[in-house]
């Protein structure tokens, strides 16, 4: 097995004694303002956000592009000096001690970033080597095992298909086995058979310690996954909570029916419960899934002499939940 020498020299390692914080990450007063070009205003990424990561969660990040998503796991990862307030990594705060904060996270970023002549196996003890892990303390079979990797271990990454790609990116962020890791948009453009994939791997890391920031414009994977939720619109924390409560405020989809005869006016008992006609033969229902039962509304269709012939339902979009949030905000 190819090893390599330590290229840099190892971020000093937390106290064995440390005793483990309540927040994974503690983010209080953070903001980050760029400066602007020669004729260029300033620009505020991050505005005096407050957020606190549990220790063993799964914490999503939500948020539109340019919303400051990236600006803040920059900074966390040390890539971005931040403007004012504080912030602390695994209880280390990233001013005072910003090699022991970096040891503490590790940062997988949304483009697959892997020398494709290398193997699985160089690849991160080239990664460990960075870190300045001593190779008596490299655990990279034990991290190929753990994210199904191992039986490519010894095969040029080029040869990789793009599941196991994203997967090697994962094991490259825990050479140093940080007690966080950073999941940046992990799912973004991947078909939905690696989604699935995807999904367990995070589960697992999870149920084996792991703190997670998952950072997803995917409302579906962000319930499904995560404990608690934050969404950053523009720079400002528009919503914090747990995933059960945010989903009640967020609760409202659309049901689009399509009926076998083309109808051009609704009867006046469809329109009373609230169906809107958007095409002939097509219609549109929106509704509040804990409040609205469905049967007794197919049923009136069926009464009015219509047959239903398909149906599709629609989560509201991320865009629309922010309006709404933001517009809540405002009024409180």
């Amino acid at each position: 097995m190819t090893t390599y020498p330590a290229l840099i020299e190892r971020p000093p390692a937390l106290p064995a004694d440390r005793t483990q914080p309540a927040d994974a990450v503690t983010i209080a007063g953070l903001t980050k303002v760029y400066r602007g070009g020669r004729h260029g205003a300033p620009k505020t990424a991050l505005d005096a956000i407050d957020l606190h990561i549990p220790r063993g969660s799964i914490y999503g990040l939500l948020g539109p592009n340019g919303a400051g998503k990236s600006t803040l796991i920059n900074i966390l990862a040390g890539l971005v000096i931040k403007t004012s307030g504080t912030v602390e990594v695994w209880g280390i705060d990233i001013d005072r001690a910003p090699r022991q904060a970096r040891a503490a996270i590790g940062v997988v970023p949304q483009e697959i970033v892997i020398d494709f002549f290398f193997t699985p196996r160089e690849l991160l003890e080239l990664q460990a080597g960075l870190y300045g892990v001593p190779p008596s303390e490299r655990r990279t079979d034990h991290i190929l095992a753990t994210l199904g990797l191992a039986d490519k271990s010894d095969a040029p990454a080029r040869t990789l298909s793009g599941g196991m790609r994203r997967r090697l990116m994962v094991a490259k962020a825990m050479v140093h086995n940080p007690p966080v890791l950073v999941l940046d948009e992990p799912t973004a453009g991947v078909d939905v058979e690696l989604r699935q994939q995807l999904w367990a791997t995070v589960s697992h890391l999870a149920a084996s310690g792991t703190t997670i920031l998952l950072t997803t414009h995917y409302l579906e994977e962000a319930e499904r996954l995560c404990d608690r939720i934050a969404i950053i619109d523009k720079g400002h924390v528009v919503a914090c909570d747990t995933t059960a409560a945010l989903i009640a405020k967020i609760d409202e989809k659309s049901l689009t029916i399509i009926l076998d005869q083309p109808v051009q006016v609704l009867p006046p008992r469809l329109v009373a419960l609230g169906l809107e006609l958007a095409g002939p033969g097509r219609v549109v229902f929106h509704y509040q899934p804990t409040r609205t039962r469905l049967a007794p509304v197919l049923d009136a269709i069926q009464s009015a002499g219509f047959t239903v012939r398909d149906l599709t339902s629609e989560e509201t979009g991320l865009e629309e939940i922010f309006l709404r949030l933001t517009g809540t905000a405002a009024g409180t």
